[in-house]
C-alpha cells in the first residue's frame, strides 16, 4: 500500500535540543520563522505530531469528557472529512488528547482538520468523544502505534501525499526505526540553554536495542537567516 513523502521537519538548538528556556529567546523567534517557512516548501497536507506535543500546544492538558454510558462503536476507522486543505494528526495510543473542536489553527498554516491515530487499547468512551465532535480517527496497532500501517492509511483515507513528522523526541524516532522517514530537515536556531533534561530530536525510549543507530546521508545545508542553519539529511535505510 502506498503512503506518503515522509519529512522530519524540526526546529532545534545548536545542540539538538527540541525544548527547554531556549525557546523563548529573540534567537529562537528568528528561527521559527525561518522553520516556518521551511515547512511551507514542502507543500505537505499534514503535519503529525505525538500526545504530550498536542497537550502541551493545542489542549493545554484538558482531559477528555467520557460517557461512561457510550454506545459501542466498530473498531474500525472514521472519516469526518476527507477533503480538508490541511490535517494535523494526533499520535494517541491510549485515547487521552481532549480535543475541544476538529478544527486547529496554528500560525500562518491553513486551517487543519484533527485526526487520531489510535491502537486498539482506546475505550469505547474515546471513541464516543470523538466522534461527537466530528474528529476524524485511524487504527493503527494493538498497544502500540505501527507508524508504517499509519501512514498507509493516511494515504488511502486523506489522500495525504506528503506528511511532516514534528515532534516530539519520541514519535519520531518511531518513524525513524520503521525506515519510513525520507528525510530529516532541521532548522537549527544559534542559541543553546545547556539544560541537559529538555528532550532531543530522536529519543529511543523502549532501549530493547541501546546499539541501535541509523545513519544520514547529507543532502544540503543553508543559511536560511542570520546565524541560523537549514540542515537536510536524507536517513541510511
Amino acid at each position: 500500500m502506498a503512503r506518503p513523502y515522509i519529512v522530519c521537519h524540526m526546529l532545534t538548538s545548536i545542540n539538538g535540543k527540541i525544548s527547554g528556556p531556549y525557546m523563548r529567546s529573540n534567537y529562537t523567534e528568528i528561527g521559527s520563522n525561518a522553520y516556518e517557512r521551511t515547512n511551507d516548501q514542502y507543500h505537505s497536507q499534514a503535519w503529525l505530531c505525538g500526545r504530550v506535543t498536542m497537550e502541551e500546544n493545542f489542549t493545554h492538558y484538558q482531559e477528555p469528557f467520557l460517557d461512561e454510558h457510550a454506545p459501542v462503536y466498530p473498531r474500525e476507522d472514521y472519516v469526518a472529512v476527507s477533503d480538508a486543505e490541511m490535517y494535523i494528526v494526533s499520535a494517541d495510543p491510549s485515547g487521552k488528547v481532549g480535543w475541544q473542536t476538529n478544527t486547529i489553527n496554528y500560525a500562518e498554516r491553513p486551517a487543519a482538520h484533527v485526526i487520531e491515530v489510535l491502537t486498539e487499547k482506546v475505550s469505547e468512551a474515546y471513541l464516543d468523544f470523538l466522534r461527537k465532535r466530528k474528529i476524524s480517527y485511524i487504527f493503527a496497532g494493538e498497544k502500540q502505534i505501527n507508524c508504517t500501517l499509519a501512514s498507509e492509511k493516511l494515504a488511502e483515507l486523506f489522500d495525504i501525499k506528503t506528511l511532516m513528522v514534528s515532534g516530539g523526541g519520541v514519535i519520531n524516532w518511531a518513524f525513524l526505526k520503521e525506515q519510513i522517514v525520507d528525510e530529516v530537515s532541521i532548522v537549527v536556531a544559534p542559541v543553546t540553554d545547556g539544560l541537559p533534561i529538555t528532550n532531543t530530536i530522536f529519543e529511543n525510549e523502549s532501549m530493547a536495542d541501546p546499539s541501535s543507530m541509523i545513519g544520514f546521508n547529507l543532502k544540503k545545508v543553508e543559511i536560511i537567516e542570520k546565524d541560523t542553519l537549514w540542515l537536510r539529511y536524507k536517513p541510511i535505510n
